[in-house]
């Protein structure tokens, strides 16, 4: 193998150049050229297959930076469809001409489900990124959990999962935490801190939304910043005991802060913020309301009386608001623990794809022996009987919902990531960079401007040039 190509594919996170670059330094030392494909597979489906030299000389591209947010690649939400034999027989041509025998993939259970029909010609692997900590299993069994049921009124057939084990251990987890998680929570946590004082000053319930469309762990992580109500989609809201607890905490100390995640849901199994029928590109709802109408509900049930009692407020709907931490926590500079482990997997898919392990996904393990190390497994292992990749749920065990706080194996699960997570160079950057003079004097530098003046091509049939071989 001389040749391999990576792409990144999917929403934002923090590590992804951290994963880019550990790929790019480990085929430096295996003498391996690397080709970074622009715009994830939308690059392929591209005529002219935009791409850059990621090492030329086996060194590895100034730009390509591991303490900067974001790809230098781009990314897309644009996948291959396995159905469409013509597509893939266009896309393995384009591969063909640039000379590629490997491609390493970075992205979530969509770039998984992309990747599958590239692999049946050309090896294939996957390093994961996403801020939802999502991908991966709670243990190994779980895709069989999986049955399908059809609805005798209907006739339509559903997937429904089966109760999870009770015992869960940590070491048991496949991919304990994904890069891009840590920044995430990260940023939740100093959101939840900040709106705190002024929920505090205002005498004020704050309702704060962090990503999580199906899987809790932002949320659960965002405990970090003391909420007072943590709340997640896994578990169906009880309003009544909601906020009979809201009114307890509010009594108590005049302002309540709470935290949920997007795909929080009723009692009726309904989201919450499933107000809106607009769908991003990958065809997922857009959960734009949970937080408003969770707002809504207080405001109905506790009432202007609630507040004018106590002398705090005129009215409910001035007593309380909402924030969304939205996509600040896809973005910027990654902290120590994402960019160290992105770095790490990004080498891991290198080795795979040497040691032709097709279809495989690198993965990040922790048991006490061993502490976090990297592994791999079979991109089959996520699938149920069906090939379906659901998304990583938070496990009962993980959260306590009579307290609407981490469990003690939550706080355990949390503990063995953000001990050691923000390294001396995260706070030096704090004091040395952020209020820089020059920032002041000079606009922002898109890396952007930069990459682009190594974008190549290959050539179309209209501009009956050679094809491009570096």
């Amino acid at each position: 193998m001389r040749r391999i190509a990576l792409l990144t594919a999917g929403g934002d996170t923090p590590a992804l150049n951290a994963t880019i670059f550990g790929a790019v330094e480990r085929a430096n030392e295996l003498r391996l050229e690397v080709v970074g494909i622009i715009k994830g597979f939308g690059g392929l489906l591209d005529p002219a297959v935009p791409h850059i030299r990621l090492n030329p000389l086996y060194s590895t591209l100034p730009e390509l930076d591991p303490r900067c947010g974001g790809t230098i690649l781009g990314s897309s939400r644009t996948y291959i469809d396995e159905s469409h034999a013509g597509e893939l027989q266009v896309v393995k041509k384009r591969l063909d001409q640039l000379g590629i025998e490997g491609l390493i993939c970075i992205g979530g259970d969509g770039t998984l489900n992309g990747m599958q029909p590239i692999s049946q010609f050309m090896p294939c692997v996957l390093a994961p990124k996403t801020i939802d900590n999502d991908l991966g299993l709670n243990y190994l069994d779980e895709p069989n959990e999986w049955v399908k049921e059809t609805n005798p009124e209907t006739g339509k057939e559903k997937l429904r999962k089966l109760p999870a084990k009770q015992d869960l251990e940590l070491d048991d987890m496949v991919n304990y935490a994904t890069p891009g998680y840590a920044t995430a929570v990260y940023v939740c946590v100093q959101g939840v801190q900040r709106i705190r004082t002024t929920a505090e000053s205002h005498r004020r319930i704050a309702i704060i939304e962090v990503m999580g469309r199906e899987s809790g762990y932002l949320a659960l992580g965002a405990a970090y910043g003391q909420p007072d109500i943590v709340l997640i989609p896994e578990v169906p809201l009880d309003y009544d005991r909601f906020e009979r607890r809201v009114r307890e905490l509010y009594d108590t100390q005049k302002n309540v802060v709470i935290v949920i995640g997007e795909g929080l849901r009723d009692q009726n199994g309904k989201r919450l913020g499933d107000i809106s029928q607009s769908v991003d590109p990958a065809g997922n709802v857009i959960f734009s309301g949970a937080a408003e109408i969770l707002q809504n509900m207080l405001i109905e049930s506790l009432g202007d009386h609630y507040f004018v009692s106590r002398k705090r407020h005129e009215m409910a709907k001035s007593a309380t608001f909402t924030r969304k931490i939205g996509h600040t926590q896809r973005g910027g500079r990654p902290i120590r623990f994402d960019r160290f482990y992105a770095a790490q997997l990004g080498g891991k898919a290198v080795d795979l794809l040497v040691q032709r392990q097709n279809n495989y996904v690198a993965i990040l393990q922790w048991n006490e022996q061993q502490g976090f190390h990297v592994s791999s497994i079979s991109g089959n292992a996520l699938r149920d009987a069906w090939r379906g990749i659901h998304p990583r749920t938070l496990h009962p065990s993980f959260y306590d919902e009579h307290r609407y706080q981490p469990s003690k194996l939550g706080v355990q699960y949390l503990s063995k990531i953000f001990t050691n997570a923000v390294g001396s160079d995260d706070l030096e950057l704090l004091k040395d960079d952020l209020f820089d003079t020059g920032h002041l004097k000079t606009r922002y530098q898109s890396i952007n401007v930069s990459v682009h003046k190594h974008i190549r091509y290959l050539s179309t049939p209209q501009d009956q040039g050679p094809v491009d071989q570096f």
